[in-house]
């Protein structure tokens, strides 16, 4: 049975590959999600075995009041939603046109967790996407946009027919005491200016600075935008959603825009001395 996939949407095809410092995998840096998502592989059982750790990788840490719990519908991608991204989708498979026709008459929220394509395990830590424009299609097929809401972590499952809806508990940030988190995120917001500038030079592009990429954003939300842009890089982008200090998602991006910078850097060097190359 075919599961939903994603629209097709634009792709900075012209962005070369990035070394990550903490993701062996090369990958682009991207403002959008990326489309034509293969979710066959995204296996229910497999994330239904999966469950069995949701309890002990997070609930069991720092335990819950049951007044605490939400329910909320799971609906698992291969790809990581940040809080204040966009991601477009097609939803055709049966469970899941149930699922839109139920929230479009509640509150339009379902939780996004990313399922590994090959294992088809799930996350246990998601963010609520929020559909903010849909269209119907004569055969009950939708087409959807969502903007990523607060992030949240699982900590059991409710039911999974005719979809998953598990009990879940919102997520937040930790105070990051005495670290300037405005430096931090000025000192990522130039890196991200660097590699988006050798990026052009390396694909013949215009040499020309970068406009504004933090746009006033406080750190918190500028930190969930730079880890939107890490395409090609699904579980280190797993990694910083699930992190709960803003100093520490900043200084790992940080890092990793580095060792882009480092490659690019390299790569454009190697453009001057070969050319044809």
């Amino acid at each position: 049975m075919a599961l939903p996939s994603a629209v097709s949407s634009p792709s900075l095809k012209s962005t070369p590959p990035c070394v990550s410092a903490f993701y062996t995998k090369p990958v682009r840096l991207q403002a959008t999600y990326r489309s034509g998502y293969n979710l066959r592989s995204c296996k229910l059982s497999s994330f239904r075995c999966s469950s069995s750790s949701f309890s002990e990788k997070h609930h069991n840490v720092n335990p819950s009041k049951s007044d605490d719990l939400v329910e909320l519908p799971l609906f698992p991608l291969p790809l990581v939603l940040f809080p204040g991204a966009t991601i477009p989708l097609q939803i055709f498979e049966y469970r899941y046109r149930v699922m839109m026709q139920t929230l479009l008459q509640s509150d339009l929220r379902f939780g996004v967790v990313y399922s590994d394509a090959v294992s088809g395990s799930a996350a246990g830590i998601g963010c609520v996407g929020e559909i903010i424009k849909h269209e119907r299609l004569v055969d009950d097929r939708f087409f959807l946009i969502c903007k990523g809401q607060e992030r949240f972590r699982v900590t059991d499952l409710v039911r999974t027919k005719p979809y998953l809806v598990a009990k879940v508990t919102w997520l937040e940030d930790r105070p990051s005491g005495e670290e300037n988190l405005d430096e931090l995120a000025n000192e990522v917001e130039v890196l991200m200016k660097e590699v988006i500038r050798l990026s052009n030079r390396l694909n013949g592009k215009p040499d020309k600075e970068a406009q504004d990429l933090r746009k006033n954003q406080f750190p918190t939300p500028f930190s969930f935008f730079v880890g939107s842009t890490f395409e090609g890089a699904p579980m280190e982008q797993q990694a910083l959603l699930e992190l709960e200090d803003t100093a520490a998602r900043l200084k790992r991006e940080r890092e990793t825009l580095r060792n882009t910078l480092n490659y690019l850097t390299a790569a454009s060097a190697v453009k001057d001395v070969f050319p044809s190359t």
